[in-house]
């Protein structure tokens, strides 16, 4: 495992080489590969790890047993995802996290880290400080979805949507993590609605898009 790339992962900034390979032996790190849609983690197990992306990107959902999907949140390279269950271990898992592509990843038992803050560690405060602050992080970005899927038309809640994005990237021109269907999954629409609206909505010169490319026009 390469320290000084790690060193740059936001759960481990603040971090000694020493700190970090400590941290590695205690939790158990073991590096996994997946491909495009295999599934890491599934609804319903209690893995008691948590995840983090070293490379690609994975997505966080929810599939119903009537099979309904609904797109929570996508987490890119050197992001961490099953951090809250991992530290309740009693709670079962409501999402199952799927690869979006190609990826490699990083998985850190954590039986019991609550418990080491009392030992002599070097690392525990700044572990557990790290993983405070992306946890404070992802719960903005999930609050924020209810923002994009709580408006009744269709363009509220993709202009919601955009113009968080905007605003996120200090631009009027991003790209989206998500490819349609998944948009739709996320906004919670059929991907065919979406298609319409997105295609009258540049007819009306209220964007630009190319796939996954947008580009917000002011009058």
């Amino acid at each position: 495992m390469n320290i000084e790339v790690l060193q740059k992962i936001p759960l481990f900034r603040g971090m000694t080489e020493n700190e970090i390979s400590a941290l590695l032996k205690s939790l158990d790190a073991k590096k996994q590969n997946y491909k495009k849609n295999d599934l890491i983690l599934h609804a319903g197990s209690k893995p008691g790890v948590i995840g983090i992306v070293l490379s690609g990107s994975v997505t966080i959902l929810s599939d119903d047993i009537w099979g309904n999907r609904t797109i929570l949140s996508h987490v890119e390279k050197d992001g961490i995802f099953a951090e809250a269950y991992a530290l309740l271990e009693d709670v079962p898992m409501l999402v199952d996290v799927m690869a979006n592509e190609g990826c490699s990843i990083l998985m850190l038992k954590t039986k019991g880290i609550l418990s080491s803050v009392v030992s002599q560690n070097s690392w525990d405060y700044k572990f557990l400080r790290n993983l405070l602050l992306i946890s404070s992080k992802k719960n903005l970005n999930l609050s924020g979805r209810s923002f994009h899927t709580s408006p009744k038309t269709i363009r509220e809640r993709v202009m919601s949507y955009l113009n968080t994005l905007s605003l996120q990237n200090d631009s009027s021109e991003f790209d989206i993590p998500f490819d349609r269907q998944q948009l739709a999954d996320y906004l919670n629409l059929e991907r065919s609605a979406l298609s319409k609206e997105l295609g009258k909505m540049q007819k009306e010169g209220i964007i630009e898009t190319r796939k996954s490319h947008f580009k917000l026009l002011t009058p």
